[in-house]
């Protein structure tokens, strides 16, 4: 039938290098999805035309906000015989779920600007595509007013049984910062994540908990 027919997913990629002084001071690389079957019915054009805004924003802070930084970074170490680095942003996207009308994905943004190391932020999306429309972690858990008490016992659950990646009271911080925005759905299950440093270090990375249903 043509309502659960598996949707053809593109990656799209927005790409350049800005120089000063022809010198690159600022690269970025956004990919996003595209729908690229049935791209004409409502819930892909919500779909195509939500993503690219998402890349064409992050295009629009590349070379407007970040391009000024990363020049006046270029002069002052220039000026100091320091060596020149390079601001980079990086998105990368993963569909995580593609049936019976919906699509989850999750998508990585890495941000360079100076330092030791650049950092990454995970975003997120789970769509219904009968309608175009984005799906909340509440509507997954209709009938359960207990749901994130549920999942933060699980999420405590699996911190205890690997501390050592975690900070000493990742437990708690796990609360502080549950975000019902940080999840997506996956063939096992609903996979709610923390940013960098919301419970672990930064080398432990984004950490992830899969939530059976």
């Amino acid at each position: 039938m043509k309502g659960s027919r598996l949707m053809q997913i593109q990656k799209r990629i927005i790409q350049k290098e800005l120089k000063y002084e022809n010198v690159v001071v600022l690269k970025y690389h956004i990919e996003y999805p595209r729908i690229t079957n049935e791209s004409n019915n409502i819930p892909s054009m919500k779909f195509n035309i939500y993503n690219e805004q998402i890349a064409k924003q992050i295009q629009r802070k590349a070379e407007n906000e970040l391009y000024k930084e990363a020049v006046e970074l270029y002069k002052y170490n220039k000026k100091n015989n320091y060596p020149i680095m390079v601001y980079e942003i990086y998105r990368t996207f993963e569909i995580t779920l593609n049936t019976n009308n919906t699509i989850s994905l999750y998508a990585d943004e890495y941000v360079f600007i100076g330092g030791a190391h650049g950092t990454t932020t995970r975003t997120s999306q789970t769509w219904n595509m009968t309608n175009g429309r984005l799906i909340n972690l509440y509507e997954l858990y209709r009938g359960n007013p207990y749901f994130i008490l549920d999942i933060l016992k699980e999420i405590s659950k699996q911190i205890n049984q690997n501390k050592e990646i975690y900070f000493e009271d990742a437990c708690c911080m796990a609360i502080d910062n549950f975000n019902p925005q940080n999840f997506y759905l996956t063939t096992n299950g609903i996979v709610i994540y923390y940013q960098q440093y919301d419970i672990a270090p930064y080398s432990s990375g984004i950490r992830t908990f899969e939530i059976k249903q």
